[in-house]
This record gives structure tokens, C-alpha cells and sequence, in this order.
């Protein structure tokens, strides 16, 4: 059988330097931090005090209070930044053929607050269980889709992926498949993730996974500098819709970009680290080169997984030179966690909508904070840092790596 061609025609984005598309992307080419002290909770005894919260948002501006007090902020997020791709998309709610329309969504932990906030209630009760009835259906990682699927009658598949950090990059990559083999012509993918929360902040500073730079959190986040010491956690959402070429040309669609494939893989190797030697990046970016049909020499740009943490920055760009050789020095490449965080499960779709707008304007955002070289990296590496790059962008790559060792890789390509 003839393999579809999957396309991207609407996009949304809900994140801590933007609360729409366009907002987001300016605030990317301008380089802003997103990175401020902490104001869900108290911090006063938390060794990290900052994170890159979403700003200036109310939810009651996008639904009615009652509905929002049924969902988790993940969910919210999700409807959020899903409604604006979908109307972005210009698709006709009233007429497409709901049974082909599906909606794959990625999560890294899903209600992470309510779960907390839940066993918060009844560890400080008398021991009966006075749990809420929204309790469990605020907190599974799957609603997020559900809630899309159900406001709009979409019919077709419907599920979550949970891959930790990787999560909506394996979400868009079912999606592409879906369309692809011709189970359907219009998926609304992406992810959300709302981990700045006691125990999310917590759980992470338990783990030394977090940056501590309490003096100066706009500094933070600084992929592929010397002194990183950590990620910093975020929150928000991202939102695509992708649809089969020939059905998004019919209906006179507007494409951002092709999605010309992707490619996933395992470390293998631990529950957090980052494999040293690189085998499973390597192999997951071999498996996109592959799985789209191009060459190394095909690739312009890649937005890295780029966390700024000290082990897995060197080992990813290590595995870039492994994969492009002497190509490597012309592919740009940039870490936009420098400026939005670590958004967890949402991190591959908020990451991909940059590498797209990219590809559109031929702009490749700066990775900011970088002041002080590494000597583990490499210095031929054409890394994009503190000031965006003007250059075209033909192919672009976005890396996305969870704990547990899952990579996943996806490929773009101007059309």
C-alpha cells in the first residue's frame, strides 16, 4: 500500500514565555526567560525555589468555573492550547467525518496536583475517605484527550502515550503512523504537563535533577554552558494538527510544514542517566534519518532534547557528531529549554511547533544564559547561542529523551 503524506495545518501553544502561537514564538526569536521564584506554593524549605510557571493566565477566560474545577491543570492546558490549533487548522467541525478524526495526546505523570492535594485532604483527616468524586478522572493521564475528543465529537482513536520527557514526541509519532497507514485523515496531537507542584519540585530536587541558581533563576536553564547544574521545571502545552496531504490540499488547508517521519529507540541502560556512550540518541536519530528517507546531509537545523543538565547536554551533542560526521558543523542547533524549561511530557510538542516556525521563517531561536564555554564540547559545533540565527531551514530535527531511557526523534521538512 501507498504510505499517506501527513502534514501540519494548525498549532497551538500554552507555555511560560507565551500563552498563544504567536506570542510563544516572538518570545522564543527574542530570547526570553521564562524563569521565575515560585508563586503556586511556599517554598521555604525547598532547595529549589524557581520554575517556569505560565503567566498571566485564568482559565476562566476559556471555560466556565465549574467545568475547570473538574480538571487538573494538565487538562486545562490541554483544552487550551488544543482549541487554538483546531481553529487555527480551519477545519469544519460541522462536516468532517468525525469517525476519522482522532486525538493522541502525550503525558508525562497527568494530575500530578490533584493526586497531591487529594492524599494532602486525607492524610490531615480522621482516617475516613472523603476523596472527590473528580478525584480519579482529574488525575489519569488519558483524560487530557478525552476532554478534547468529547468538546468536539471526535471519534476516531483516543489515548494518552506516557514515555516520561519523550511522551508528546511519541504522541505525534503514532499520530503520523495513523495517517500514514490510513486509519485516518485528522489527529490533534500534542501534550500538556503541570508538575509545578510540591511534590513535582520535590521529587525532582530529590533526585538532584534541578537546578539550584535560587540567586539568579532567569539564569537558570543554560544548555551546553559549563555551569549548568540542572533543569528547570515547567509547564504548559503544545497542539498540532496533522492531516493527510491530499485531504488538508482538498479542503484548501494552509501547511505549515511536512512531518516526513521519526524514529524511536531505548537506552537500555538506567532509569534516569543518560547512556555516556550515546548508543540509544545515536540510534534514534539513524532511525528518523531512515524512517524520512533523507541523508545527514539533508539537515539543517535540530532542537535538542538540551535539558542543561551536566551529563546529558555533552552526551547528546556527542551523538550528533556520531550520526552527521563533518555534516555536523553546518546543522544549526539550539536548546529552546534555555528559555521555556523543562515541560516534561509536553516538551516534544511545544519544541516541535519551534522547529516548524523555524522552518517558516527561516529563524532559529538562540539558546540563552550560555556564558561560559565547555570543554567537553566540541567547538567546531555550530550552536546557536544568546542571539537567533537567520538562516533557511529546509529539514529540521527535534530530539525528546525521558527518563527510563525512551528517545524519540521527528523530522520536518518545508513544503
Amino acid at each position: 500500500m501507498e504510505l499517506k503524506r501527513v502534514v501540519i495545518t494548525g498549532m497551538g501553544a500554552l507555555t511560560p514565555i507565551g500563552n498563544n502561537l504567536q506570542e510563544y514564538w516572538e518570545a522564543l526569536k527574542a530570547g526570553k526567560s521564562g524563569s521565575a521564584p515560585i508563586t503556586y506554593f511556599d517554598t521555604e524549605h525547598f532547595k529549589t525555589k524557581f520554575a517556569c510557571e505560565i503567566k498571566n493566565f485564568n482559565v476562566t477566560d476559556f471555560m466556565d468555573r465549574k467545568e475547570a474545577r473538574r480538571m487538573d491543570r494538565f487538562a486545562q492546558y490541554a483544552l487550551v492550547a488544543g482549541d487554538e490549533a483546531i481553529a487555527d487548522s480551519g477545519l469544519d467541525i460541522d462536516s468532517i467525518d468525525k469517525y476519522r478524526v482522532g486525538v493522541i495526546w502525550g503525558a508525562g505523570i497527568g494530575g500530578l496536583e490533584t493526586f497531591q492535594e487529594e492524599v494532602k485532604a486525607f492524610a490531615a483527616g480522621n482516617g475516613v475517605p472523603r476523596f472527590n468524586p473528580f478525584f480519579i478522572p482529574k488525575m489519569i493521564a488519558d483524560i487530557a484527550p478525552a476532554h478534547i475528543s468529547i468538546k468536539y465529537g471526535f471519534m476516531g482513536p483516543n489515548y494518552t502515550t506516557v514515555s516520561a520527557c519523550a511522551s508528546s514526541a511519541n504522541a505525534m509519532l503514532d499520530a503520523v503512523n495513523y495517517i500514514k497507514l490510513g486509519h485516518c485523515d485528522v489527529i490533534v496531537t500534542g501534550g500538556s504537563e503541570a508538575a509545578v507542584a510540591q511534590a513535582g519540585m520535590g521529587g525532582f530536587n530529590a533526585m538532584h535533577a534541578l537546578s539550584t541558581r535560587n540567586e539568579s533563576p532567569e539564569t537558570a536553564s543554560r544548555p551546553f554552558d559549563a555551569t549548568r547544574d540542572g533543569f528547570v521545571l515547567g509547564e504548559g502545552a503544545g497542539a498540532l494538527v496533522l492531516e493527510d496531504y491530499e485531504y488538508a490540499k482538498a479542503r484548501g488547508a494552509k501547511i505549515y510544514a511536512e512531518v516526513i517521519g521519526g524514529g524511536f529507540s531505548s537506552d537500555a541502560y538506567h532509569i534516569t542517566a543518560p547512556d555516556p556512550e550515546g548508543r540509544g540518541v545515536i540510534a534514534v536519530m539513524k532511525n528518523t534519518l531512515h524512517n524520512a528517507g533523507i541523508n545527514p546531509e539533508d539537515v539543517d537545523h535540530i532542537n535538542t532534547h538540551g535539558t542543561s543538565t551536566p551529563l546529558g547536554d555533552v552526551a547528546e551533542l556527542k551523538a550528533i557528531k556520531a550520526v552527521f560526521g563533518d555534516h555536523t558543523s553546518n546543522i544549526s542547533i539550539n536548546s529552546t529549554k534555555s528559555m521555556t524549561g523543562h515541560l516534561l511530557g509536553a516538551a516534544g510538542a511545544i519544541e516541535s511547533i519551534a522547529s516548524v516556525m523555524a522552518i517558516i521563517e527561516g529563524i532559529i531561536p538562540p539558546t540563552i544564559n550560555h556564558t561560559t564555554r565547555d570543554e567537553n564540547i566540541d567547538p567546531s559545533l555550530r550552536l546557536v547561542l544568546n542571539k537567533p540565527e537567520i538562516r533557511e531551514v529546509n529539514v529540521a530535527l527535534s530530539n525528546t529523551f525521558g527518563f527510563g531511557g525512551h528517545n524519540c526523534c521527528l523530522a520536518f521538512r518545508k513544503i
